[in-house]
């Protein structure tokens, strides 16, 4: 008998270490816009997701992504169960603005640290306690707005119409960019909104041209920023044409095809990664994604937004190592120490430029992570940093 008993004591230390390790896998949890009007961000953002490594430390890294349809309530419900039922150390996502927003609470009552792959500083501005748990790789809108602004006034723009999304997305960017004229007194002469899901916006790009502006900046991301200049291309304005680094990808450039010639805007660096001076010190690490990608996905398939997700690869994997030191995959500790170790970050190289977290900066780039291009031919062209 008490051979029996040792017999089941030792089968069941083996289940026991068994389902030790593998609790002790690091989950990912991912949810991103594959589908609806932002899966041209959320697409390639997908795609890297398969690139990104699946041993980290010696520890098993597994992704568990979900399709949010660029639905804030789906992006919700996707990040109650991948903390709830998948039991993830991290999110990764979402695409969007309004989306990255709405996941905000959730992961801070949760106590799960979150990197958006979204555009706006109101994702991780001000760092409060809230904040404190969320992330973020794209370049904030007034480092963007800034470089526009520039180029706007060393290239004789003195008056701009905006139009933007009606959402988080158009509103950040109507703000910080309103701040950026200020300081190059470019007047603002007309501001108009359009939804992402829209079919015309006939009227608003009449007001726009009726108050004669020298430039238009649209406010948009992905295919549906194509639709206000296509509108305003159509009705005859001929001034110069602005877009943000929300369109930065090839789908932009196939949908508004001859309409968005000549188009200026600023990018991260991995848009053009192949036509950066050597000096550029972000040049080789926007190459290694390029390439990554490339070969999984053909030539010419990159796109800027799968380079954030990328990017919030890099900051996971540098991260990892770090927290296990202080703690075990799957536990409350290790959140929070991953958490701590991503805000500790310093000079880490991504796609888009090189990472320096801090408690009060919860992006980290700095102007390493911009340069402008424009459209010429219809692809992408470097035309410098400022």
């Amino acid at each position: 008998m008490k051979k029996r008993w040792t017999a089941l004591a030792l089968a069941a230390a083996g289940l026991i270490a068994a389902s030790g390790a593998a609790m002790a896998d690091v989950n990912v949890g991912v949810t991103i816009s594959a589908t609806g009007p932002a899966a041209s961000l959320g697409i390639p953002q997908k795609n890297t997701i398969a690139l990104m490594p699946h041993t980290i430390a010696g520890e098993k890294i597994n992704y568990i992504v979900l399709d949010d349809a660029s639905d804030t309530t789906q992006g919700v419900t996707n990040t109650r169960k991948l903390i709830s039922e998948n039991n993830v150390d991290i999110i990764l996502g979402s695409s969007t603005t309004p989306v990255s927003l709405a996941m905000i609470d959730i992961v801070a009552e949760a106590k799960t640290p979150m990197i958006s792959v979204a555009a706006s500083a109101k994702i991780v501005e001000p760092v409060d306690a809230k904040r404190h748990w969320v992330f973020k790789t794209p370049q904030n809108d007034i480092m963007m707005s800034l470089a526009i602004v520039e180029h706007m006034a060393n290239n004789g723009v003195k008056t701009v119409g905006f139009i933007g999304f009606s959402d988080a997305y158009g509103e950040g960017w109507a703000q910080e960019f309103a701040k950026a004229a200020a300081l190059k007194k470019i007047n603002i002469v007309a501001s108009e909104r359009y939804a992402r899901t829209d079919t015309s916006v006939t009227g608003q790009a009449l007001k726009i041209k009726a108050a004669n502006p020298d430039a238009v900046l649209i406010a948009g991301s992905g295919t549906p920023a194509a639709l206000p200049q296509t509108a305003l291309k159509k009705i005859g304005y001929a001034g110069k044409y602005y877009q943000t680094h929300g369109v930065a990808n090839n789908d932009f450039l196939r949908v508004g095809g001859k309409d968005v010639e000549g188009t200026i805007l600023p990018a991260g660096p991995v848009l053009v990664a192949d036509q950066l001076p050597a000096t550029n010190q972000v040049k080789a690490s926007a190459l290694a994604y390029v390439h990554a990608y490339e070969k999984a996905y053909g030539k010419g398939s990159v796109s800027t937004f799968g380079a954030h997700g990328w990017d919030a690869g890099v900051l996971m994997t540098a991260a990892v190592p770090v927290a296990l030191k202080k703690a075990k995959p799957g536990t409350p500790e290790f959140r929070v120490a991953l958490r701590d170790a991503i805000e500790g970050l310093k000079e880490v190289p991504g796609a888009h430029g090189i990472f320096t977290m801090s408690p009060t900066d919860h992006l980290g780039l700095d102007q390493r992570a911009r340069v402008m291009v424009t459209i010429q031919n219809g692809k992408w062209k470097y035309i410098g940093n400022d």
